[in-house]
């Protein structure tokens, strides 16, 4: 029987830095993008994975805090030397962070978790809400073939298309919406207050997006939807619980990472936990920070 504490995704792998702030720029209302120097980190740490982040030297909060991989940022060599992550002020470490300038440290520990596996449809298609669409980046980037990513490089197929299809509360919390649009990415935006691209949900473009993939692949003689097209989400639990039905309901596969708060990010404490169900229909606790945080959709008990 295997071990679970040896799995490939454990931490065994992860280093703790001292990093160098770079820049600290704010990127939409409330929401910054924090670039920093860890090369050792940013040439191993693969889409889906993240990090763990504490002010260098300060002692409140205690704990570090998780955070996705935004992206990579290459050296002239073409070597990954620069890690940014992109997060929303709301508490005390965030808040603190935001305060931050270059020139001054933090305590990085990563790479961490269990990221994105290449993904095998022609058609990706990316849900987020609200802070979700931070993970997504770097795994287009990767699809797209502008970037690699991992050491040794992940080998990864080119989808025909992706999507995003990306909700937040209102047209100033929209953050980074830009990149992926200079990627070549198809975003699909929508705001509870109506006051850019869809009112409404998320996922309601999720659906409309789907009605157009299965009446595609209708048109074409080979055609299995679920392997035409392939979707993965992050963002608040509710909108990933109804994107996890709506994939079920149109027979798509579909990867969840989980946003649950994290306390070591190793795998030690179990405050991380989520219920997965298990091949017999019961169900069990699996850590987020070790086996997540990316799980498929019909794993997680909801």
């Amino acid at each position: 029987m295997s071990n679970p504490l040896h799995a490939p995704f454990y931490a065994d792998g992860a280093c703790w830095i001292n990093a160098t702030i770079v820049e600290n720029v704010s990127v939409a209302r409330d929401t910054y993008r924090v670039r920093f120097a860890c090369p050792a980190i940013a040439g191993r740490i693969t889409p889906g994975q993240f990090i763990m982040l504490r002010l260098a030297g300060c002692d409140d909060p205690l704990l570090g805090r998780p955070l996705a991989l935004y992206d990579t940022i290459l050296s002239a060599k073409g070597e990954a030397v620069w890690l940014d992550v992109v997060y929303l002020v709301a508490g005390k470490f965030t808040r603190r962070l935001a305060g931050c300038t270059s020139d001054q440290s933090l305590e990085v520990w990563g790479p961490l978790g269990n990221g994105f596996p290449p993904q095998t449809g022609e058609h990706l298609i990316m849900v987020a809400g609200g802070i979700g669409q931070t993970p997504f980046l770097a795994l287009a980037t990767e699809h797209l073939a502008r970037k690699s990513y991992g050491r040794p490089s992940r080998s990864v197929l080119n989808p025909k298309r992706i999507t995003l299809c990306y909700g937040a509360r209102s047209k100033p919390y929209l953050a980074g919406v830009d990149d992926f649009r200079n990627l070549g990415v198809d975003v699909r935006l929508s705001t509870d207050d109506g006051t850019v691209g869809h009112h409404g949900f998320v996922t309601d473009l999720l659906r409309q997006l789907l009605d157009e993939e299965v009446g595609r692949t209708k048109s074409q003689t080979t055609s299995d939807p679920k392997q035409k097209a392939a979707i993965v989400c992050c963002g608040p639990e509710p909108m990933m619980a109804a994107v996890a039905e709506i994939a079920h309901e149109y027979s798509m596969p579909c990867q969840v990472s989980l946003e649950t708060p994290m306390a070591c990010g190793i795998g030690i404490c179990f405050t991380c936990v989520a219920k997965v169900r298990q091949p017999d229909g019961s169900w069990d606790y699996k850590r987020t920070c070790v086996e997540g945080p990316v799980f498929a959709a019909e794993q997680i008990a909801w």
